[in-house]
């Protein structure tokens, strides 16, 4: 099973000012989550973003924001409930009966939006918000793609806990450069050099 952009989002989860200077290889952890969020940028992927305790942890890194389509402040350690109804289209408001009406004066209902399944998870702390944030969008029936360099914690042994428990429970585990070259496919993919300049 591969990544498809048509059918991804990207949620980056509270790399925050005052966060990250605590975060493990934090430099490494932040590069890596602005190249997910200039791809996604460059190949029309949703990009949403989250705060914890924004008055407490301060706001996303300033690098970031101006690539993230909203930012959603949450206290909750888990974001699926600020996160559902961005990830998922509104249901389709009744149309009444259209078969009632002469047939000139029906007119098409335009197909629903297509859901985007397919979660591209990244950031802080990995044990904590990235973590419950992953399961409970795994509950609600989500594909879950966990961007292993792109996710940081205070501590090593914290943020690979993490890995192992996401991992058992269903989320893939990938990297940066894996979302990159799934989302573009081929060589041949007219965004390829622009893409290919982010990871290099």
């Amino acid at each position: 099973m591969l990544l498809q952009a048509e059918e991804s989002q990207l949620v980056l989860v509270d790399y925050q000012q005052r966060l990250m200077p605590a975060i493990h290889e934090a430099p490494a952890v932040l590069a890596n989550a602005l190249r997910l969020a200039r791809a996604a940028r460059l190949l029309d992927v949703p990009c949403w973003g989250t705060e914890q305790n924004p008055q407490g942890l301060g706001p996303l890194d300033d690098s970031l924001r101006p690539l993230i389509d909203h930012v959603l402040p949450k206290m909750t350690f888990g974001a699926a409930e600020q996160l559902m109804p961005r990830l998922r289209p509104p249901a389709r408001a009744p149309q009444g009966n259209a078969r009632s009406l002469p047939r000139h004066l029906q007119k098409a209902v335009p197909a629903p939006e297509e859901e985007r399944a397919s979660l591209v998870l990244a950031g802080c702390e990995a044990h904590v918000c990235l973590l419950q944030t992953a399961l409970e969008l795994l509950d609600q029936e989500f594909e879950v793609w966990v961007v292993t360099d792109a996710c940081g914690s205070r501590t090593e042994r914290n943020r690979d806990a993490a890995f192992d428990r996401l991992a058992g429970a269903g989320c893939e585990l990938v990297t940066t450069e894996m979302v990159v070259f799934e989302w573009l496919r081929s060589a041949e993919h007219p965004q390829f050099k622009e893409a290919l300049a982010l990871v290099k």
